[in-house]
């Protein structure tokens, strides 16, 4: 598999370090989602919001993916912990799904392990993405 860019915003990285050190800081060192999250800032392209892609999942981008191995469509948004609620399909960055998408661009393949083996998703459209709506305090 190849390596792709990921893109984060300036603002959402910021935030996101914060909620992974204030995590850590209460207990959370050993939690696999926070080192997720975390691996994946590390290796981010950090961007101006006005210069993120369109294409690009960030924060509270409303997306549909598509599982390759069922034929489903999903429509999310990612969002910060806080806000996630899975009726409303509000996915949190810490959930694996959430950790796995962000940053990435329409039509790009996510593959993650999952107990059950290896779940494969595609980006198939952005529906928002706060930065190309001018929505930059988002």
């Amino acid at each position: 598999m190849t390596t792709r860019i990921i893109y984060i915003t300036r603002l959402d990285k910021k935030r996101l370090e914060e909620l992974v050190a204030v995590a850590e800081d209460f207990g959370g060192d050993d939690r696999k989602d926070l080192k997720a999250l975390a691996d994946e800032l590390a290796q981010a392209h950090v961007v101006l919001s006005k210069d993120v892609p369109a294409d690009v999942v960030t924060m509270h981008s409303k997306v549909v993916l598509h599982d390759l191995d069922s034929g489903e469509d999903t429509t999310c948004t990612l969002v910060f912990p806080s806000e996630a609620d899975y009726e409303e399909g509000a996915i949190s960055v810490l959930a694996p799904v959430g950790t796995a998408i962000l940053g990435y661009s329409k039509g790009d393949i996510i593959e993650w392990p999952v107990p059950s083996g290896v779940r494969r998703i595609r980006i198939k459209e952005i529906l928002y993405q706060p930065e190309a709506a001018g929505d930059y305090h988002l």
